[in-house]
């Protein structure tokens, strides 16, 4: 009992020490989103939707919920942010190509329209990043005629 006891305190102290040590935050600027938004012009209510369900991992703009305070949980959600903004960031969508552009309209839609994303862990502790059927319809929608307009480009070249 008494080595369970010692075991207690080595976690609670290892705990506390790690809350000093945290990962880099993604804390960009939403004006790093201007090139993606004013090439691609969503709707509002589309736009509303990228900003609650899509830009917190896919840009440099990540609002932060309060668990993001708590060592190790800040290290899974920099993990989550990095991996999937390697995927598609936003915020770099001027530096995309047009191919790479066309490409990643064609997954943005069929991914959500597969209900792929947002993905199931980010929805659990952020509700309104749950989209009805009628908010999948509009960004499958959008996202088709933005990806017809890079494929006619494409053509065009």
């Amino acid at each position: 009992m008494k080595i369970l006891k010692k075991i207690g305190w080595l976690l609670l102290i290892v705990f506390i020490i790690a809350q000093f040590f945290r990962p880099d935050k993604n804390e960009g600027s939403y004006a790093s989103l201007d090139a993606f938004i004013a090439e691609t012009n969503p709707p509002e209510n589309v736009k509303k939707v990228l900003k609650e369900s899509c830009f917190d991992c896919h840009s440099n703009v990540t609002k932060y919920p309060w668990y993001n305070s708590v060592t190790p949980i800040n290290y899974w959600l920099a993990d989550h942010v990095k991996v999937g903004k390697k995927k598609l960031n936003f915020s770099k969508w001027a530096e995309y190509s047009l191919k790479r552009k066309e490409h990643k309209m064609d997954e943005v839609h069929e991914e959500v329209e597969k209900k792929n994303m947002p993905l199931d862990s980010y929805t659990w502790t952020h509700g309104e990043a749950n989209l009805t059927q009628e908010q999948i319809a509009e960004i499958v929608d959008w996202g088709k005629k933005v990806q017809a307009n890079y494929k006619d480009q494409l053509n065009a070249k």
